[in-house]
């Protein structure tokens, strides 16, 4: 059955807008950060990310967003181009905003967190007025991430690129990504989530960040069935919840919850699993695969990257999505 229907004859694949940052991560592991004495730089971000994977697994891609007017800026742009990534709607910022970084700690495989330093970001500079309506109106998939929607004016512009999204009849990717550091109360996180998600024909998060835009709602039980019911009677076609451990459902407008297998993996750490799993999943759907497929492939590319000690460069070609696949039904890679 076919939940989402693509535009044909769009010049691009996939379109993101949103954060673009510098990812920091430990390299001596297995230990706090307070004891971390050197990082390995990476390009971050999760639309940023999840835009990287699609390019890998051989999309046509492009970026909008905004970096500083510093060396992390040109490297951001340098690395979106060398992979592939249209970057002429990535804008450079004039005001002396400074490139968002991220410093990870992995203390072990599951004991990862991530220290940001968010203030005076170039990514949440973006206008609405730099937002170029013909890439948008030449692509079949427009993909938003939360933390875009945290201040002005990205968060106009994110709104902005909503609009002609829906105008042109591209299909909307809503990534929660809730970084609760970026907004300045609950209720307004929950306000402005809600209004972007009505706009959205796919929308994938964690069962905790539907919790936090269900923050005016009565759901106590935190039943997957109300959150998703609520979502179809807006635009969505497919919600996809995840549980953490206990795996993922991508529910439909028929009332159905799709699960599908996990993979075993070597885990590094956890962080960027999210991130692959939306460009795998996203990619699989765009074949018109079937959703239990689509998330395989997703859970498939993320058990790739947490195996990995860094996100972006670890973002798996088709190829290799497909060889992890085969090794694992063949017994040859198991849990660490």
């Amino acid at each position: 059955m076919t939940y989402v229907t693509f535009p044909e004859a769009k010049e691009l694949d996939f379109v993101a807008i949103g954060r673009l940052c510098i990812d920091l991560n430990a390299n001596e592991i297995h230990r706090p950060m307070e004891e971390t004495m050197t990082f390995t730089k990476y390009v971050g971000g999760s639309p940023a990310n999840i835009t990287i994977g699609m390019s890998r697994l051989g999309m046509k891609t492009a970026f909008i967003g905004k970096i500083a007017n510093d060396q992390m800026g040109r490297f951001i742009a340098s690395y979106l181009e060398r992979n592939a990534i249209d970057t002429s709607n990535v804008v450079t910022d004039r005001t002396g905003a400074v490139t968002g970084l991220a410093f990870t700690e992995i203390k072990s495989p599951t004991d990862c967190s991530i220290l940001m330093y968010r203030d005076n970001v170039a990514d949440l500079k973006l206008t609405p007025n730099e937002v170029q309506e013909s890439l948008i109106a030449g692509a079949k998939v427009l993909l938003i991430s939360g933390t875009a929607l945290a201040q002005s004016p990205s968060r106009e512009a994110v709104f902005q690129a909503l609009d002609y999204a829906k105008k042109h009849g591209a299909v909307i990717v809503f990534d929660l990504d809730y970084r609760p550091y970026t907004w300045t109360s609950p209720e307004e996180t929950a306000v402005y989530y809600n209004l972007a998600a009505e706009k959205c024909d796919i929308v994938l998060g964690t069962r905790e960040e539907f919790d936090m835009m269900e923050k005016f709602e009565h759901n106590p039980e935190k039943d997957d069935h109300i959150t998703a019911a609520k979502w179809f009677d807006y635009s969505a076609k497919i919600v996809i919840i995840k549980h953490g451990k206990d795996g993922s459902i991508a529910y439909t407008r028929d009332g159905v919850g799709h699960r599908a297998k996990s993979f075993p993996a070597k885990v590094v750490k956890t962080f960027g699993a999210g991130d692959s799993y939306a460009a795998g999943f996203i990619y699989g759907v765009m074949q018109g695969w079937t959703l239990e497929k689509s998330m395989e492939y997703g859970s498939a590319a993320a058990c790739i990257v947490i195996s990995s000690h860094s996100c972006s460069d670890a973002m798996p070609t088709a190829a290799a999505v497909d060889d992890y696949i085969e090794r694992c039904n063949r017994g040859e890679i198991t849990a660490s």
